[in-house]
This record gives structure tokens, sequence and C-alpha cells, in this order.
């Protein structure tokens, strides 16, 4: 761990931070919402941490390299001035049952480690309840987005997450609204 203790946003990647592609494996397909950047930016200048978190078993299944899910999220830093912090992605298939892939916190572990982060003061942004599980599996803050899989998803909740917001802008409006 370094320096002080951070608190951080942990960013789900497809349907959240950028479209739902399904098994994005080309940086040609990938496409930003047209309120990423601001979003991105506005809790970025709040002090956190901006950490990626993503399940890429598209990997696994042998649809493409890990080395394309490293290339498109070089794309994804260029287009956002390079604001995230880090990007971890879990490249294993469902039923393999490994600690990193989303719900398990194997991620978020991994970015204790690295990082100085205060996780009651944190929180998970995704559009998957999958998401919301792995809020609630490391202690941390959830908001649920209504995009990606979000209006979906919403229906197949068993446990409330703390915010739901439209989109990533309104939720890091709701973000810095809440920690005021």
């Amino acid at each position: 761990m370094t320096g002080e203790v951070k608190r951080a946003i942990f960013l789900d990647r497809d349907g959240t931070l950028i479209e739902e592609v399904n098994f994005l494996h080309r940086v040609e397909d990938l496409r930003f919402f047209p309120f990423t950047e601001e979003a991105v930016s506005i809790l970025k200048n709040a002090g956190f941490l901006l950490i990626v978190v993503t399940n890429q078993s598209g990997v696994g299944r042998g649809m493409f390299s890990a080395d394309i899910v490293v290339q498109i999220h070089e794309a994804i830093q260029r287009r956002l001035d390079e604001k995230i912090d880090r990007f971890y992605f879990c490249t294993h298939l469902p039923e393999e049952g490994c600690e990193c892939r989303k719900p398990n916190v194997g991620m978020i572990e991994q970015a204790k480690e690295d990082f100085s982060i205060d996780l009651e003061n944190s929180w998970i942004i995704g559009d998957k309840r999958l998401d919301m599980e792995l809020g609630f599996n490391a202690g941390i803050n959830t908001c649920l987005v209504l995009t990606g899989y979000g209006n979906v998803e919403v229906h197949k909740l068993k446990r409330k997450p703390d915010l739901i917001a439209e989109n990533l802008l309104e939720a890091a409006r709701k973000i810095i609204w809440w920690n005021s």
C-alpha cells in the first residue's frame, strides 16, 4: 500500500463506463457514452481514485486475448486523459469459481494491496446485479446505473443498492452530493 488513505470509485467497464458491446474485442468497436468524460472528471476532481473492475470471460472462452483487453484499456485511458488509476480484469469463466471474478472480491482486494483505500467511503458503480453483489461483499457503497443491462437488472436485485442512477453522470453527481 502506498500513501494516504483515499476513497475509490470502482467502475464496471461495459454498460457503465462505455457502451455495452457483447464481448468487446476490437478497439474500433469501443463506444463511449456522451457523458463518460464529464462523469469521470467530476469523480476525479472530487479526489476519488478511479479503478475499473471488469469480468472479461471472452479471454477464458478463447474468443480474444488478454492483449486485446489491454489495448482497449489503453484506448479508454487516452480518451479519458489518463484519469483511470488502474484497470483490473478477470479472464476466468463463471464456473471456474475464481476469487477475482465479480461478485467475488479478488479485484477489490488486489486494489487494496496496490493503493491505500478507504473501503467504507468507496463506491462501486455498475449496471449488473454482479456489480452490486461485489459491493455488498466488499463492504462498499453501491450504485446501479440504468445504462447497459441496468434497466433489466434493476428488477432482478434481491437487495437494493445505495443509489440508482440513470447513467454514470447522474451517478457521479449523486455520489458527490452523498459525500458532501
